[in-house]
């Protein structure tokens, strides 16, 4: 069973950093894209980056320039370094993975979140 578990989150000062990581397991040939979303209860799941196997990036326009997307092919992991924090950062964020099992079926996964709390 593909999973992926996350890590990283916590309560910052707002202009801080903290930096969220997240790694799949499991019956894997490729992870094509790896993302992190974010999602505050009663809101709408929101892009936070995504990043393809070759290292093509893309941002939710309110985090362009203060978040940066990375991964590791080799350990299956996609990070995300976020910087100048506001308190509309707060929320929980959510890591997925798209691929190809070794089976070469389909896969997505999502993490069951982590909690980045932005307050002074």
């Amino acid at each position: 069973q593909t999973q992926l578990a996350e890590s990283g989150g916590g309560m910052v000062l707002p202009g801080g950093s903290l930096r969220l990581s997240c790694a799949a397991s499991g019956s894997i040939f490729i992870i094509l894209n790896m993302g992190w979303y974010r999602q505050t209860p009663g809101k709408q799941r929101e892009l936070v980056a995504t990043i393809t196997n070759g290292g093509d990036t893309t941002y939710g326009d309110s985090v362009k320039g203060r978040f940066t997307i990375s991964r590791d092919n080799a350990k299956n992991s996609v990070y995300l370094q976020m910087n100048s924090l506001k308190p509309e950062d707060a929320s929980n964020y959510y890591c997925t993975a798209e691929g190809l099992l070794v089976s070469h079926r389909h896969f997505e996964v999502w993490g069951q979140g982590t909690l980045v709390t932005v307050s002074s």
